[in-house]
Formats: C-alpha cells, sequence, structure tokens
C-alpha cells in the first residue's frame, strides 16, 4: 500500500519552469523520480535549451554586462583591482 501511494506522489510533477527568452517561451516540466531527481531533469532539458537558444541567435561569448556610455569620447577605466589578503 505505501509503495503504491509512493508511486502516485513521486508521478506527480513538483518541479515546473517557464523560460522567456526574447520573445520564445519554453515550458519544463519533470514527474518521473523524486524531488532530487526532477530537479537534475529540469536542470539538463533547461540547460538544453538555453544552448539551443544560444546557437540559433547565434549570441556572442562576450557580451558587456554594463553598456558604456561614447558621449564624453572617452575611454572607461578599469576598476581598482583589490589585493588578496595573506593568510597567517
Amino acid at each position: 500500500m505505501e509503495a503504491q501511494l509512493q508511486e502516485t506522489v513521486s508521478s506527480i510533477p513538483r518541479v515546473k519552469a517557464t523560460l522567456r527568452l526574447g520573445s520564445e517561451t519554453y515550458c519544463v516540466e519533470a514527474n518521473k523520480g523524486f524531488l532530487s531527481e526532477q530537479l537534475v531533469s529540469m536542470k539538463g532539458e533547461s540547460m538544453s535549451i538555453l544552448k539551443d537558444f544560444v546557437v540559433k541567435h547565434n549570441i556572442p561569448n562576450d557580451v558587456p554586462d554594463e553598456i558604456s556610455s561614447e558621449d564624453d569620447g572617452e575611454t572607461p577605466e578599469k576598476p581598482p583591482v583589490k589585493s588578496k589578503k595573506q593568510r597567517k
């Protein structure tokens, strides 16, 4: 009886995600196994969708995080590098 209940509970999808990439929307749902297995499955499927999207739209790897202002004609200065603390 417990095995049947456990089988019924584990077949219900507990992990669902909707990915919006630009104008495209993708639904990811996992419904096999325990919660941890569903999360692993969803992660793999999500990464596959993301990879296909990047390849499809040919998005370069080196995209700057911030848009620099080119009005002043100067190149932005690099932020100072913090030195590592030495362990004692």
